[in-house]
């Protein structure tokens, strides 16, 4: 009998007893984003998760590991809603993704823009088998799986290659992807019907997946900027699910001025009871390919070395050229077109207007030569910065990076909007910038086990203190990282330390909350 009793005892003792506490951090400024508000708190760490938070200095005089930040701010990690970054995430040597990390950044979204692995489920175990510095989730590429089923043609698919396409979304969604993304501006997806889209992401909807999109038209390219978010609204309305419009802007001296009556499409909308949210990176420069940027999407139809046949076929040539033309022209002239990273010698750092010049060609004809080499990247400098503030304060937009090789918004991002937007040109609250960072965007993405100091979340969290945040990177040094965010917890554990990386790799694959 006294063997059964003590035998009850220790199992009550494992049942009921308080868990391990690792770490108590504390601070003056921690954010709550149930408040908007900064409060005086302890926060206990156990394990991976928040375990308690109590009053300040609560566990000050306790035998634990308790960290004082004084006045610096304590936030859950920022989720960057739209990013690149699975090639370094793939590669041991990039796999920290200190680029993020120093953004204050720890959680990073892929798969956007209709760009994604075909296989999440395998892509997944692969990261985790040897690491990732940030946690990561993924969309399903609506792209990928069109190619994957149809190649690069442009038609509309039979109803096995629909069924074949159906399956494969429903297989990721299965395997916790966040929905389906569109970039129907690219190939193949720009030759995809809306009723192709909306069949396809009604699977999505099954599993209470969002619909993303890389809008068809963010310019005068097509069918235009106001009835390419027309289009998105009107998939996500006939699949019943919600929409994200991912790096929301008015793209081209055509469209300037069109924010304003882009936000009115969307608030009309949200009062329909369509649930829209969109991401936005605060720059005035957007980031691309050059062939990408101003060579017609018919001419890249089947690849690289299709698209080279048509460069070269001379009776295409008025044509290309024309097209070329105007496409340069919507972004505001070959001045605005900055050449950053490319294998072909002697043209990185200039503009498309200086390097045709130094030719004697015109910046047509220079683009389709150089659109026959390696790939040549472009930042383009074709935002007017009253729409990108006008989206920016909407409390339906969080910020995101849209990170490409090139552009400084892949290291810099939100570092940027906090000294521009928030501390010099005050457009928003650093309370507003913090929640949309975390909150706003976890909820967005249907992720609800990060993004908010709470009981029993995951503790992705970060110490700094505002005004000593640094940019360091530019258009002509994009590669910079950030400063400033100099501690780091990721799942609990002690990322960055007073600034320094600890080579811990505690990134997790976040999924949905419906899984």
């Amino acid at each position: 009998m006294k063997y059964l009793l003590l035998t009850l005892s220790v199992l009550s003792l494992s049942v009921f007893a308080k868990p391990q506490i690792d770490y108590v951090i504390s601070s003056e400024r921690v954010f709550n984003s149930d408040k908007k508000s900064f409060e005086a708190l302890d926060i206990a760490i156990c394990g991976k998760t928040i375990c308690d938070i109590g009053q300040r200095f609560k566990y000050r005089s306790l035998d634990v590991n308790y960290i004082d930040y004084g006045t610096k701010v304590i936030s859950p990690g920022f989720i960057d809603p739209h990013t690149h970054s699975l090639s370094e995430l793939k590669n041991e040597k990039t796999s920290a993704n200190l680029n993020y990390l120093t953004q204050g950044v720890t959680t990073v979204i892929n798969g956007n823009d209709g760009k994604s692995p075909l296989s999440i489920a395998k892509t997944t175990k692969q990261l985790l088998s040897h690491g990732i510095g940030t946690n990561v989730a993924f969309f399903i590429g609506h792209n990928t799986v069109r190619n994957a089923v149809m190649g690069k043609e442009d038609r509309q698919p039979s109803t096995r290659e629909m069924n074949k396409m159906k399956a494969l979304v429903e297989r990721n969604m299965q395997a916790g992807a966040l929905g389906l993304s569109t970039g129907l501006y690219y190939l193949p997806g720009t030759f995809a019907s809306t009723e192709e889209v909306v069949e396809l992401a009604k699977i999505a909807a099954e599993y209470q997946g969002i619909y993303e999109t890389h809008l068809r038209d963010e310019s005068t390219f097509n069918i235009g900027f106001l009835n390419a978010i027309k289009e998105a609204i009107a998939i996500a309305e006939q699949a019943k699910m919600p929409l994200h419009l991912g790096h929301i802007k008015a793209l081209g001296v055509d469209v300037w001025g069109q924010s304003t009556k882009a936000i009115e499409l969307v608030q009309a909308a949200q009062k329909r009871g369509v649930k829209i949210t969109a991401d936005q990176y605060p720059w005035l420069a957007s980031g691309t390919s050059i062939s990408g940027a101003v060579v017609p999407s018919w001419v890249r139809e089947g690849g690289k070395k299709a698209t080279i046949e048509r460069l070269n076929d001379k009776t295409l040539y008025q044509k290309i050229h024309a097209e070329i033309t105007e496409n340069i022209r919507r972004r505001g002239g070959a001045e605005r077109l900055l050449i950053t990273v490319t294998e072909q010698p002697n043209i990185s750092g200039k503009t498309l207007a200086e390097v045709a010049k130094s030719h004697s060609k015109s910046p047509a004809d220079t683009v389709i030569e150089l659109a026959k080499g390696p790939v040549v990247k472009v930042a383009s400098f074709n935002m007017l910065e009253q729409d990108v503030k006008n989206f920016m304060v909407k409390p339906w937009v969080v910020t995101s990076s849209d990170g490409s090789n090139g552009h400084p918004r892949k290291y810099a991002s939100f570092p940027k909007k906090l000294k521009t937007y928030v501390l010099e040109q005050q457009l928003m609250t650093l309370e507003t910038f913090l929640f949309q960072n975390t909150t706003a965007t976890a909820n967005a993405l249907n992720i609800d086990d990060r993004g908010a100091i709470r009981l029993g979340l995951n503790a992705d969290l970060i110490i700094f203190e505002p005004t000593s945040v640094k940019v360091n990177a530019s258009f002509k040094q994009w590669n910079v990282l950030s400063t400033g965010f100099n501690d780091v917890f990721i799942n609990g554990q002690y990322v960055v330390q007073d600034g320094n990386y600890k080579a811990v790799l505690a990134g997790e694959f976040v999924k949905p909350h419906t899984l």
